[in-house]
Order: C-alpha cells, then structure tokens, then sequence
C-alpha cells in the first residue's frame, strides 16, 4: 500500500481535508450484487439497567481503564451466562 502521509493524521487534519483528497482506493466498489443481496436490519439496542455494587468491584474494572469499564463488566456477565447455561 502506498503510504501517502509521512505521519497518521490527527481526528482535526482528517476532518480539515477536502472530499477530494481522501484516498478511497482501497475500499472495494459496491455492485449491483452487493445491493442486491443487502438487508437493512434495525440496531441492536441494550436495555439500561440501574445497579448497586460494592465500591471495590466498580474500582476494579474502572482500574483497568476508566472508559469501557461498563462493557467489561457486561462482558463478564456474559461469560457468566454462557457457563451457566444448561447443556443440550
């Protein structure tokens, strides 16, 4: 791939560039298949949930990293769920 720019560009510069100066060469045409065969499906939506927990597992997963601490939580949750589900 030809590397255009010497360093990434910042969110700023990405935003400052003109349409006609971003380089789209790598994203494959959509033909008429692709259209074709294209379902359009509503998003997923989660339902918020209010919780109690002991301060010291909220610090634990927002140790971690502050951002995204609620979807490593639910993550674990998930596991949980799956290893418990009854076997077939």
């Amino acid at each position: 791939m030809n590397r255009k720019y010497e360093e990434p560009l910042t969110p700023e510069d990405m935003a400052a560039l003109p349409d006609s100066e971003i380089d789209t060469s790598d994203i494959a045409a959509l033909d008429e298949t692709f259209w074709k065969n294209a379902k359009v499906s509503p998003p997923r939506t989660k339902p918020n949930v209010s919780l109690r927990l002991p301060e010291e597992v909220l610090n634990f997963f927002k140790a971690e990293s502050p951002k995204g601490y609620t979807s490593r939580m639910a993550a674990v949750l998930s596991a949980y769920v799956q290893a418990h589900e009854p076997k077939p």
